[in-house]
């Protein structure tokens, strides 16, 4: 268990932990001197149960409440010190609104200084927290009157974190690792150290690990978990990381990075979040709204965007954060925010979205596409997200630092089709509507253009919803094209039974070229070029049409601007079938076929080379033979299949 102090300065927070633990939390000369605290401290102990607590001790003068932001994040229960003199002061209430804020629904309450107050005090400020406490995740909270001086009340204390550390879940190692780094330094002997709390997952010595936002690639030689040197570092510890690597050294990383399984690695932003606005606030958060955003243990300049409209004081509503810089962040995480000037916290509230678009932000379809992001079982939000759209599955993973298990479980759970080749996923109902609206948006196609093969696969991906991405839909075509639903037909899709059909001109014009390229000559047909200039036509319209006519079966496009009369194409079938029952091995070479034909040398080559293509000819070398399996490849008046 993480326990993270809260509250005002000079409370006691420091002596407090001092008293549990025997460690003195402030680390820095200054501290020591000035009697405060300004970074954080940390301290570890058996509380009695055997298991070992760690104590994040957060300063609580008002100048240091980024600091207080950097340890407050992953702790499991709160310790809010309030002192039995001073009672309820400013950073008490900034304090409990941050720890409400970031979600923390267990704490205790230390009524600190216990000694240097009467009985009558400690009842009715025990009474002001109670209420104070009310409105927060905090409510009913305990209260434990002690004296760090006198030593009053601490057992009584120190039971109640035992059994809190007894009664603590858990947390889930089976995401992928995530620890948001607080310090970095230098260890004699060692190297480049960082500390901090393990958010998901767990690591252990020898794994690869990216530093992100940086991208920097680290692997881990040591760990030390919960101040105990151990194997593995789970969910929920504070641990200390020995990172080796290139370029891995103290400067290079920094408070507020994430160290993190290489595959979570994609710094983000922009982020849509669901955004509670502290009643404290003097005016609603309008658009552009200046802030520090403070995640984890990382702070930065940002933007508020609200997606609904201002958002009063008190309320809670859909916004999108556009950052300074780039952050490592993950679904859910919780975050903060402060004004300009570090005087005030404005906020907070967590990550729905670490990819959301910059423009059309605030459509309804887009609002209600946030609305599923945000239920928090990945399977329900898989579903709900897969019945509008198509998820990409792996970066559903990553932004939820889901493991492969548990993507597979959120997979089955939500009971989503994956588009066969891809990581996209779809709801069955959609996918079967896509794949409908795809069929009649072809079949409209072809009834206003019979004379045209099919429809561009651009224009047909972007007449369809959900719009697939373009990788995603070249392979939804292929798989509906093996399924027998479509027919790929260069860049056009079709429907398989479509033929173009010529135009009466069109028609006209074929007819006069046919009796050319079945004449005398048939084996040396003239070529597009020659048939333009013969004819006075445009020569791409003529190709346009010829190719139209190979389509549907009339004529063979044979080589580049070369067409052959279907009778033509299957009469050297003939002659093939002929040159390999002749020889005894049933091989044949290409002058050979040259003779046959009367041709010259690189058309007779170009001849044998689109049955080479088509599979009607086998090839060793020089040298071809009919494949008897692909014989019947041409009937008179057919289609080459």
């Amino acid at each position: 268990m993480i326990v993270g102090t809260a509250g005002h300065i000079d409370h006691g927070k420091t002596a407090l932990v001092k008293v549990l633990t025997g460690t003195d939390a402030d680390r820095l000369a200054e501290e020591k001197a000035r009697g405060i605290t300004i970074e954080l401290g940390f301290a570890y102990a058996d509380l009695g149960g055997g298991r070992v607590t760690g104590f994040v001790d957060v300063p609580g003068h008002e100048k240091f409440v980024h600091t207080m932001l950097a340890g407050a994040g992953g702790i499991d229960l709160a310790l809010l010190v309030v002192a039995a003199d001073d009672g309820i002061m400013p950073q008490t209430r900034e304090h409990l609104a941050i720890l409400d804020l970031l979600g923390i629904t267990r704490g205790i309450v230390a009524l600190t200084k216990a000694d240097l107050a009467e009985p009558a005090r400690i009842v009715a400020l025990t009474a002001e927290i109670a209420a104070l406490l009310a409105p927060t995740g905090l409510a009913g909270a305990p209260v434990f009157p002690v004296s760090s001086l006198t030593g009053a009340g601490i057992a009584a204390l120190r039971a109640a974190l035992a059994e809190a550390e007894a009664q603590t879940a858990t947390r889930a190692t089976g995401a992928r690792f995530r620890m948001a780094v607080d310090r970095s330094f230098t260890l004699a002997g060692a190297g480049t150290v960082v500390t901090g709390t393990v958010l998901s997952g767990r690591v252990a010595a020898g794994d690869h690990v990216t530093v992100s936002p940086s991208g920097l690639a680290a692997r881990l030689r040591g760990i030390h978990a919960q101040n105990r040197k151990a194997d593995a570092g789970l969910a929920g510890q504070r641990c200390a990381l020995n990172l080796a690597g290139e370029g891995v050294t103290r400067e290079s990383i920094h408070r507020g990075d994430v160290v993190l399984d290489p595959a979570l690695h994609a710094p983000t932003q922009r982020i849509d979040v669901n955004l509670r606005v502290l009643d404290s606030e003097p005016k609603p958060l309008a658009t552009w709204f200046p802030a520090r955003l403070h995640l984890g243990a990382a702070e930065t300049g940002a933007r508020i965007v609200p997606l609904e409209g201002p958002i009063a004081p008190g309320a809670t509503g859909l916004a999108q954060i556009v950052l300074d810089r780039p952050v490592a962040a993950a679904w859910g995480e919780r975050f903060i925010l402060r004004d300009t000037s570090a005087r005030r916290t404005i906020g907070g509230g967590s990550l729905i979205d670490l990819r959301p678009p910059a423009r059309r932000r605030a459509r309804p379809e887009r609002l209600a596409l946030l609305r599923a992001m945000a239920l928090p079982d990945p399977g329900r939000a898989l579903a709900a997200l897969a019945g509008a759209a198509a998820v990409d599955l792996d970066a559903f993973a990553r932004d939820r630092a889901l493991a492969a298990a548990g993507l597979d479980a959120a997979v089955a759970g939500a009971g989503v089709a994956v588009i066969a080749g891809t990581r996209q996923a779809l709801a069955p109902e959609r996918l079967a509507a896509l794949r409908a609206a795809m069929l009649a948006e072809l079949a409209a196609f072809h009834a206003e253009n019979a004379d045209l093969q099919g429809l561009g696969r651009e224009r047909l991906r972007l007449k369809l919803e959900p719009r697939l991405p373009k990788d995603a839909f070249a392979a939804f075509l292929r798989a509906e094209a093996g399924a027998g639903r479509i027919a790929l037909d260069g860049a056009f899709i079709r429907l398989p039974g479509h033929l173009p059909r010529l135009s009466d001109e069109d028609e006209a014009t074929l007819a006069r070229i046919l009796p050319r390229l079945a004449g005398e000559d048939r084996f040396r047909p003239p070529r597009v070029r020659d048939f333009a200039h013969e004819l006075g036509l445009d020569e791409t319209e003529l190709r346009r049409m010829m190719r139209m006519a190979a389509r549907q079966g009339r004529i063979d496009q044979i080589a580049h601007d070369h067409f052959f009369a279907r009778a033509t194409t299957i009469e050297m079938v003939g002659i093939i079938r002929d040159l390999s029952a002749a020889s005894p091995d049933g091989w044949f070479s290409a002058p050979a076929f040259r003779d046959r034909v009367q041709n010259g040398r690189k058309v007779a080559i170009q001849i044998l080379d689109f049955f080479d293509r088509l599979g009607l000819t086998l090839r060793r070398g020089d040298l071809r033979r009919i494949n008897p399996h692909r014989i019947d490849l041409f009937g008179p008046g057919g289609s080459a299949m």
